[in-house]
């Protein structure tokens, strides 16, 4: 299930409906806001929350500026990501208080079953990624073993873990964490991540015991981690443990897997306090800071550009692209070139989950991504390892035998291997078109940002003049002539079914050029 998944589809629905309006009407607003309300009750999302939402976005709606502008449906578009922006903690986020002597303490609390274990891992994980030296202690010692699931996480994400106790109720977690201090210190390791026990249910002992370890650590940053999943209850959950021991950000959990998104809408508007991270899959690098302006074009399906390319950048290797660029323009990529890439979306992770960060992706094709499978990544590269070097350097010798003793040293068909010969094809073509700043295969897409056009697209698209046959059977068989690009529409028009349009800021249409460009 997608993040966000059936919000997203009804504000979508909603707003789509403004589309074909020239000028907006009252009751068209007042209709659209309501759609607005019950996708947010179902959502999840607290009541206080959606009254004040739904209230901003009325107003503004019916101001006069909307009324004045040469399209209202997307100025209602554009408040209506303004106030989700807004509740989800404003245009900018916080980033982590450091101390400014180390170590960093960031004690993690929250009720039992949220993830704070594996929220633990991967935010030690995350902290190395950013060049720090961060450890764990296994304060939970009330959960059956929680220590020796955390020592796991901790072996997984390669950072060590600080656990004197065996846990499964045995040990004083106020002790074991003073303790920690004097072990980062000593080994002088410039993060410290406390992992405190949770409950079944917000109770007084709880909040004891995470006062008590709060007080003794004296961290820099409290995190409230929260299950998304549990919807208007996060709201109480929240609260009480901000009057009870007090949190300094929240981290949401299991936010892949919540198809209401109350959660999130909820505990940055209710408690004052904002949303540092997002954990978006079961995987250690599932993980990420949550920026609320990102999100909030997730949710109204507008992609979400720079978070894509943050990932594409962590995951390719630049000299590797820059390699395959100077190959491309010399019309030199061969299937090794195209192994690598394979295998570099292999690295990048969950595949699914950055397509889905691109802009207007339909239901149709929301669809397609959940039934696709990523193991083909797998079969294309037992096919390509089953060439011979000349093969892979020159598939033009591909043969039929050739094609059939691949098939069986790769255990595939002669039509997967068919198939791949042609996905090369196409792959070569398009990404030589990439290469010089387009966007080739998605429709209403022409030059990426203004860039400059394929060769000789120009030309093409001048048909005054051309001659054709004079031979009616002749002249059926001729292609038509190529239309001229379109301009520039990287956004929900593009693809179809988007709300209102939207189109990526010059930021990362700059962002997303340059590194098509490598």
């Amino acid at each position: 299930m997608a993040m966000f998944g059936n919000l997203s589809d009804r504000l979508v629905e909603a707003l789509g409906n403004l589309r074909a309006k020239g000028k907006l009407t009252p009751a068209d607003v007042d209709g659209t806001v309501r759609e607005i309300r019950r996708a947010l009750l179902e959502a999840d999302v607290a009541l206080p929350v959606v009254k004040d939402f739904v209230t901003h976005v009325r107003e503004r709606a019916l101001s006069d500026d909307v009324n004045r502008a040469l399209n209202p449906a997307q100025q209602v578009v554009q408040i209506v990501n303004d106030e989700l922006v807004r509740i989800l903690g404003g245009t900018e986020s916080r980033q982590i208080a450091f101390a400014k002597q180390p170590p960093t303490v960031i004690m993690l609390v929250g009720l039992q079953g949220a993830g704070k274990t594996t929220l633990a891992g991967k935010l030690a994980k995350w902290f190395v990624g950013q060049k720090h030296s961060p450890m764990l202690v296994a304060a939970d010692l009330q959960r059956p073993n929680a220590v020796t699931q955390l020592r796991i996480v901790g072996d997984q994400a390669g950072v060590p873990v600080f656990s004197p106790e065996p846990g499964n109720g045995v040990g004083d977690p106020v002790r074991v964490a003073r303790e920690s201090m004097r072990i980062a210190r000593d080994k002088q390791h410039d993060i410290v991540i406390v992992d405190t026990a949770g409950r079944l249910g917000v109770d007084e002992a709880l909040m004891k015991q995470a006062a008590d370890i709060k007080a003794a650590v004296n961290p820099d940053e409290v995190f409230f981690v929260i299950d998304s999943m549990i919807g208007q209850d996060a709201v109480a959950t929240a609260k009480a443990f901000h009057d009870g021991v007090g949190f300094t950000g929240a981290v949401l959990t299991k936010l892949d897997a919540d198809t209401r998104g109350g959660a999130a809408l909820s505990v940055a508007q209710t408690t004052g306090q904002p949303i540092m991270f997002a954990s978006v899959g079961e995987k250690l690098d599932d993980f990420e800071v949550f920026h609320p302006d990102r999100m909030a074009s997730r949710i109204l399906n507008m992609g979400d550009v720079l978070t894509l390319i943050e990932q594409a950048q962590a995951a390719f290797d630049e000299a590797e692209a820059r390699e395959a660029a100077e190959k491309l323009a010399k019309d030199q990529f061969t299937l090794n070139d195209f192994l690598k890439q394979m295998q570099q979306l292999r690295r990048a992770g969950n595949f699914k989950k950055m397509i889905g960060l691109m802009p207007g992706i339909t239901k149709e094709a929301k669809a397609a991504l959940d039934d696709f499978d990523e193991s083909s990544l797998v079969r294309i590269e037992a096919i390509i390892q089953s060439m011979t070097p000349l093969e892979r350097e020159m598939p033009k010798v591909l043969n039929g035998s050739r094609r059939a003793r691949i098939a069986r040293g790769s255990g595939t068909s002669v039509t997967e291997v068919n198939n791949l010969v042609k996905q090369f094809d196409q792959m070569s073509k398009m990404m030589r078109t990439m290469a010089r700043g387009a966007m080739p295969g998605m429709p209403g897409m022409g030059p990426l940002g203004g860039g400059a056009p394929a060769r000789g697209a120009g030309k093409k698209a001048k048909t005054k003049g051309k001659k054709f046959s004079g031979n009616p059977a002749k002249r059926s068989i001729e292609p038509a002539a190529p239309q001229a690009p379109s301009g520039a529409s990287f956004g929900a028009g593009a693809f179809g079914g988007g709300a209102g349009g939207q189109q990526p800021t010059p930021e990362e249409l700059e962002k997303l050029q340059r590194f098509l460009k490598r």
